[in-house]
């Protein structure tokens, strides 16, 4: 019980540094053009972080849970993966490198659960179970097809959308810079599409929706306000919400002054970087629920028969193949959206400067193509369970609005070492996890 506490502390401080190391993904670049002071805008993202509590689900946390196979782990595993991941996040933040929170902690998870595995079965093949042959190696989830033709999950997934996270977050960036430039010249054929565009949003969003009968777990008693709130009608409202009120400023671009246009950019930029924030949040915080639930499943796992297990342990980790639901009680989501809140508010003012000026020069109107393409981008992802990358998906979109102006207008040496410090997260986070296991091993039996 007491390793068991030992990680849940180390995973919700882990949580807390992924705050202020990722803050510069909400804030950059609501600092960088003065909309926000630093203070104002640490509030902001904050708020909007700790709010994402009730709009999103647990899907990226289960696949984070699933990272390793959990009936064959111990907490030492999950307690070197944890303490690797925040080794690796104070080194980048020092540094002002912003890498990916999302990628060390997977990468130390999986790190340490070969490292496991070697030390105990070692290279060669071992009869499990199952009654079949398995190997080191296959105690990672690499790659899982997908239920009924759904979207596959597994390790290699997730290392696929290091590439692809920030390439969806450049080209949807691109695509709203191109619409906003067409927007603003007094001619009928913007305005066309902006207009078919705000109707096709609302058909799809409203096809999307779950009805009552549909919702596992109404939160209200009345059947509006259970739909109206249900996490997965919540996440196509706010699509909807954000297309809407960016189409509807598209349809009175053309017609303002500059003046103008740079106020209502700036005040479309507070709702920007609070849906990029609402993203963040439920994004970032699903890793750590799903790391906590991992550690209460295998402390489950190895524990004597008969052992008494109190109700805050009521963790079920779920299991599409075998029809079993997931549970998950109250207190992980909620402490876990309160570590990356208070984290937030901390700050991270050196990654804030990479982000918000190093890449490229950002104005109020890149500022708001960037956010939102990044939140739309983030959105997606988490519908489809891919715990991707919030630092790599915004740093995507700031180079996609900074295409928009010229190849030369996004600097690329600083782009090139950013990349590379992506490649490098999950082998290094994964290789020190290793070496972690392995020393904590000598000491915890």
């Amino acid at each position: 019980m007491t390793l068991l506490i030992i990680i849940i502390v180390l995973a919700l401080i882990f949580d807390y540094i992924n705050g202020f190391h990722d803050a510069a993904n909400a804030i950059a670049t609501v600092v960088a053009t003065k909309v926000l002071t630093p203070f104002q805008a640490v509030l902001w993202a904050a708020f909007f972080n700790f709010l994402a509590y009730w709009v999103f689900g647990f899907g990226v946390a289960d696949t984070v849970a699933k990272t390793a196979h959990t009936m064959e782990i111990n907490l030492v595993v999950i307690l070197a993966g944890v303490i690797a991941a925040i080794c690796w996040n104070l080194l980048t933040w020092w540094l002002g490198i912003p890498s990916s929170s999302s990628h060390t902690l997977i990468g130390g998870f999986a790190g340490a659960a070969v490292a496991h595995a070697i030390a105990v079965h070692g290279f060669s093949g071992y009869v499990g179970e199952d009654g079949t042959t398995h190997y080191w190696y296959e105690i990672v989830s690499w790659y899982k097809s997908g239920k009924d033709g759904g979207m596959p999950s597994g390790v290699l997934i997730i290392i696929a959308f290091i590439v692809l996270a920030p390439l969806l977050g450049a080209l949807a960036s691109y695509l709203i810079s191109i619409w906003l430039l067409n927007a603003s010249r007094k001619v009928i054929g913007p305005k066309i599409f902006t207009v078919a565009l705000m109707i096709g949003t609302i058909w799809l969003v409203s096809s999307l929706m779950v009805p009552y009968a549909e919702i596992d777990k109404p939160r209200f008693d009345s059947h509006f306000w259970s739909v109206a709130f249900d996490p997965h009608n919540i996440k196509w409202f706010l699509v909807a919400f954000i297309i809407l009120t960016v189409s509807a400023f598209c349809l009175i671009f053309s017609s303002l002054n500059l003046h103008q246009a740079d106020a209502a950019l700036k005040k479309m930029q507070l709702l920007s970087s609070a849906a990029f924030s609402l993203g963040h949040g439920g994004n970032d915080s699903q890793k750590v629920m799903g790391i906590i639930a991992a550690a209460v499943a295998v402390f489950i796992h190895t524990s004597p028969p008969g052992t008494h297990l109190t109700s805050w342990l009521d963790v079920v980790l779920p299991n599409d193949d075998l029809g079993i639901k997931g549970v998950m009680p109250g207190w992980i989501p909620l402490a876990c959206y309160s570590a990356i809140a208070a984290g937030t508010l901390s700050g991270g003012w050196k990654i804030v400067k990479t982000m918000g000026s190093k890449i490229t020069k950002v104005t109020s109107f890149e500022g708001v193509a960037a956010e939102t393409a990044g939140a739309l981008t983030l959105y997606f992802t988490e519908h489809l369970k891919i715990p991707v990358s919030t630092t790599h998906t915004i740093t995507g979109s700031i180079i996609g609005v900074g295409l928009t102006k010229r190849v030369s207008a996004v600097r690329w040496g600083v782009t090139v070492s950013l990349i590379w410090a992506w490649i490098l997260t999950i082998p290094i986070s994964a290789l020190l996890a290793g070496i972690v296991y392995f020393l904590l091993s000598v000491f915890i039996k």
